[in-house]
């Protein structure tokens, strides 16, 4: 399958936002509270949110669309980071990456992966972090294929439920 990764613009917010809600449910539902997900969807996946995502020039927006009627099937949001570890200059947090089922198995989750590296570099930046639940095992070994390593941990809040997170750190140089 060729999915079509291109840069996301503050036009493609509600494309994002449809997305983003869509993945997080799929995701997690069964594994957190449903009105926890129905809350944090509407805080954090706003179409707001992107717009101001998208507009910032220290931030990258990726949308993948499906090659088919071009669907929004993925996305991923590299901006500056929010992690409760020690940060230097050269940091950047992939804050988001989403694929729908559908797309599992395809190579899409790597391709994306790469994507965010090469828009980091392109950024002048030489540390990629990002959290991650931590008993998603799945995600983490994921992560970890991808040369990423543990750096630290903080709390989440999803809705009213605080989750234990790890935070996973790769050199980008």
């Amino acid at each position: 399958m060729h999915w079509r990764l291109r840069r996301a613009g503050a036009a493609d917010a509600d494309a994002l936002a449809m997305v983003a809600a869509a993945s997080f449910l799929e995701t997690f539902a069964g594994v957190l509270a449903g009105p926890d997900i129905i809350r944090h969807c509407a805080a954090n996946s706003a179409p707001a949110k992107f717009a101001t995502w998208a507009n910032d020039p220290a931030s990258v927006v990726t949308l993948v669309e499906h090659p088919d009627g071009a669907a929004p099937v993925g996305y991923t949001v590299l901006t500056s980071p929010d992690l409760p570890i020690p940060l230097g200059p050269g940091d950047i947090e992939l804050r988001r990456i989403y694929a729908l089922s559908i797309t599992r198995g395809t190579g899409l989750g790597a391709a994306l992966m790469a994507r965010a590296i090469t828009d980091a570099r392109a950024l002048g930046m030489t540390r990629m972090l990002l959290g991650v639940l931590g008993r998603n095992h799945r995600a983490r070994a994921f992560y970890e294929r991808q040369s990423f390593t543990l750096v630290g941990e903080r709390r989440f809040l999803v809705g009213e439920t605080w989750y234990d997170d790890v935070v996973y750190g790769r050199d980008l140089r």
